[in-house]
């Protein structure tokens, strides 16, 4: 993807546009990958080195907290054969020859996001295609079931993605999501390197509103990031990929996981610690940070340096922000979690700061205010602020194509089974 360059006062020469250019693509290139991949490589490789004792440590997860992140070696548990449940065989009207696959818009771990068309009413949805095997071999089939459930809780918030109802084949699953075609706010950042403050107020006030839905249904995210924000065709911002999330944490609970994207790491995540929904309100910082600077704040390209920076270094404002701007931030990346903005009332202590004081919320919430960016997408067929890493890959013709069931074989089966309960359609009357 091309970095555009803002234009601006400074001179920048040569040798220091080839370190500016180098740094973006260490950045960009580092984020694309997954947590547990990066981890991998850092153990296995002996070239990161860092004096804080910790940061190590903390490269090397424990049988233990593997078990937690749902990955220990054990088979799951899997029912008689009688049992199955494929999605199609039991609900006929949501199988993968209903829609005309289009462009691929996104890749990850497990498979691809699909432009898609449904044949019957001509809609456009974003599916999310995933394979079963990719899932088991990886023991994350617990996380995708939790993005399942999450994505049904969300019919309710302006700025959360929409599930319409999700299926599977023997081999793969399929959620069938809002399409939306603004482009990340991460596309959006790489081209304009920085966002003025009204801008990233009115993002982060979305962003805000978001977290304190899901905090309320005792969800917390835990992988804020620019890539998973999405902005729809008027401008306004729509949370995606639930995967990360985890369910049933009360006010006061915690959780143990180690998980999340390195440059948004909280330092109770890097310390090991139980941790609660602050960890949210500490990303919400980061990317409100990254918005205003143009990079996370405690940023490195040497990966092991970057989480002692979290761990251990001051947190550094320029003086070109607001004091209201400055404030809140120093509230929510306060490494102290039981200090941080939005210890004590969650998503209230947020909103009645004095940075977001220009927001009505009540409009933020009703989309009455307008965004202060709009993308200018002509139509669904409109894919501009995709990147062209997805859009030019060809379709896989397997997408739209359920396995012949005489050919399934007995690792697909085990596939099948382990995700019994999946499919999902919502009853009628919530359409109308």
């Amino acid at each position: 993807m091309t970095v555009k360059s803002s234009s601006s006062g400074s001179t920048l020469t040569y040798s220091k546009m080839r370190g500016v250019v180098a740094i973006l693509t260490a950045f960009m290139k580092q984020r694309r990958m997954g947590l547990n991949d990066l981890l991998q490589k850092l153990a296995a490789s002996q070239s990161y080195a860092c004096k804080h004792s910790e940061v190590p440590a903390m490269l090397h997860v424990s049988p233990k907290e593997t078990e937690m992140n749902g990955n220990s070696s054990s088979p799951p548990t899997s029912p008689t054969a009688a049992q199955i449940n494929l999605g199609p065989s039991s609900d006929p009207q949501a199988k993968p020859s209903d829609f005309n696959f289009l462009k691929v818009i996104g890749k990850g771990s497990f498979g691809k996001v699909l432009l898609a068309k449904h044949k019957s009413d001509d809609q456009f949805y974003a599916v999310k295609v995933l394979q079963k095997k990719a899932i088991l071999k990886k023991k994350e089939e617990k996380h995708i079931m939790s993005e399942r459930n999450v994505l049904l809780k969300n019919v309710k918030h302006p700025f959360l993605v929409g599930l319409y109802y999700s299926f599977q084949t023997a081999d793969k699953l399929y959620f069938v999501l809002d399409y939306i075609n603004g482009g990340e706010l991460f596309y959006h950042l790489q081209r304009e390197r920085c966002f003025l403050e009204p801008r990233a107020r009115f993002y982060a006030a979305e962003i805000a509103s978001a977290l304190g839905y899901l905090h309320s249904l005792k969800i917390v995210y835990r992988d804020l990031k620019p890539e998973n924000i999405l902005l729809d065709r008027q401008g306004h911002i729509v949370l995606t990929d639930f995967g990360l999330c985890k369910e049933n944490i009360e006010p006061n609970g915690t959780t143990c996981t180690f998980c999340g994207t390195p440059e948004y790491l909280a330092p109770e995540v890097l310390h090991k610690q139980p941790y609660d929904r602050t960890v949210d309100w500490w990303c919400l910082g980061a990317v409100l940070y990254e918005m205003l600077y143009g990079l996370p704040p405690f940023y490195s390209r040497n990966t092991a340096e970057m989480y002692d920076n979290i761990l251990n270094k001051p947190l550094l404002l320029k003086p070109n922000i607001s004091n209201a701007a400055r404030d809140l931030l120093e509230g929510l990346l306060q490494k102290d979690r039981k200090k941080r903005l939005g210890a004590k009332e969650d998503f209230m202590d947020i909103k009645a700061h004095v940075f977001f004081s220009p927001i009505n919320w009540v409009d933020l919430n009703a989309k009455k205010l307008t965004p202060p960016f709009n993308p200018n997408v002509s139509g669904p067929s409109d894919l501009q602020h995709f990147d062209p890493e997805f859009t030019e890959e060809p379709v896989p013709s397997s997408i739209g194509r359920s396995p012949d069931n005489a050919l399934i074989t007995a690792s697909v089966k085990e596939a099948s089974e382990a995700f019994l309960g999946f499919s999902y359609a919502p009853p009628i009357d919530s359409f109308l």
